[in-house]
C-alpha cells in the first residue's frame, strides 16, 4: 500500500475572530475544503502574532461585525501588519460602508468579505485572488478608494489679509492629524519619514501660533474644511 499523499500546495489560514462559536463554523466550512489548511485564534494582536511566529502562514482572515468594536479590530490589524506587511489580510464583515472600507483598507487588509452578498465559496475564491497578491473589493468598495486617492483632505488656514499661512503639504498634516492619525499614519498615508512629519507639525505649531496637538485638532475644526487637494506622496 502507497503512502498517502500530502498536499504541499495548501494555503496556510490563519482565522482570527472574537467569536468561538463563529470561528468553529467558518474552520470547520474551510478545513473541508482540501487546498486549504487552517489555524484559528481569537482577534487580538498577540493572539494573531503568536502562531505567525511559530509556523508559515500564506494568508489572514479577520472575522468581525458592527457589534464588535471596529476601531479596536482595526487597531490589531494596523500592527499586525506593520509587523508582517508580507502576510495578506481579509476582513469578513457583515455590512460594510464608506468608512469602514476606508479604514479596513488603511489597516492594511487586501479585501472585504461580505457573506450578507456573497456565498461561502466565493470566499474561498477571495482567498485565492488576495494570496495571489491581488485585490479583493467590489465595484462600490473600489468606488470608496478611489474618491479617497483623488480627495486628499486638505485645510484651508489663511490670514486675516486672506494669504494662506500654511503650505498645501502642511494643510494635508493637519487635516489628517485632525482626522485622529498618529504620527507614524500620516507619514504612512503621505509617504512621508515619521520624523518628516514630526519636523512638519513643528513649523505648523509656529505658524498657527499653537503648542499642542489637542489645540491643533481644535483650531482644524473651527477653521478647515475638507476640499479636492494635489497629492504630493514622497515630497518636502
Amino acid at each position: 500500500m502507497s503512502d498517502p499523499i500530502i498536499r504541499s500546495d495548501r494555503v496556510r489560514i490563519l482565522l482570527a475572530d472574537s467569536s468561538t462559536m463563529r470561528s468553529q463554523l467558518l474552520s470547520g466550512a474551510l478545513r473541508r475544503r482540501p487546498e486549504f489548511k487552517v489555524v484559528s485564534c481569537s482577534m487580538s494582536s498577540d493572539s494573531i502574532l503568536k502562531p505567525i511566529q511559530a509556523e508559515s502562514i500564506d494568508i489572514i482572515l479577520a472575522n468581525t461585525d458592527h457589534r464588535d468594536d471596529l476601531n479596536r479590530g482595526f487597531s490589531i490589524l494596523h500592527r499586525v501588519h506593520l509587523t508582517r506587511p508580507d502576510i495578506p489580510k481579509i476582513l469578513i464583515v457583515d455590512t460594510y460602508d464608506r468608512q469602514l472600507t476606508i479604514n479596513a483598507f488603511r489597516s492594511g487588509v487586501r479585501g472585504i468579505f461580505s457573506f450578507s452578498e456573497s456565498k461561502f465559496r466565493d470566499l474561498c475564491k477571495c482567498v485565492h485572488v488576495v494570496q495571489s497578491g491581488q485585490v479583493w473589493a467590489n465595484t462600490t468598495q473600489v468606488r470608496h478608494l478611489l474618491e479617497l486617492v483623488t480627495h486628499v483632505p486638505s485645510l484651508r488656514a489663511v490670514s486675516l489679509n486672506g494669504k494662506s499661512l500654511l503650505t498645501p503639504r502642511e494643510e494635508q498634516v493637519v487635516a489628517l492629524v485632525a482626522d485622529g492619525m498618529s504620527n507614524r499614519e500620516v507619514a504612512i498615508e503621505l509617504g512621508l519619514r515619521e520624523h518628516t512629519v514630526k519636523t512638519y507639525l513643528f513649523r505648523i505649531f509656529e505658524k498657527l501660533g499653537v503648542s499642542r496637538r489637542v489645540e491643533l485638532v481644535l483650531f482644524a475644526i473651527s477653521h478647515g474644511y475638507n476640499q479636492p487637494a494635489e497629492w504630493m506622496a514622497g515630497t518636502v
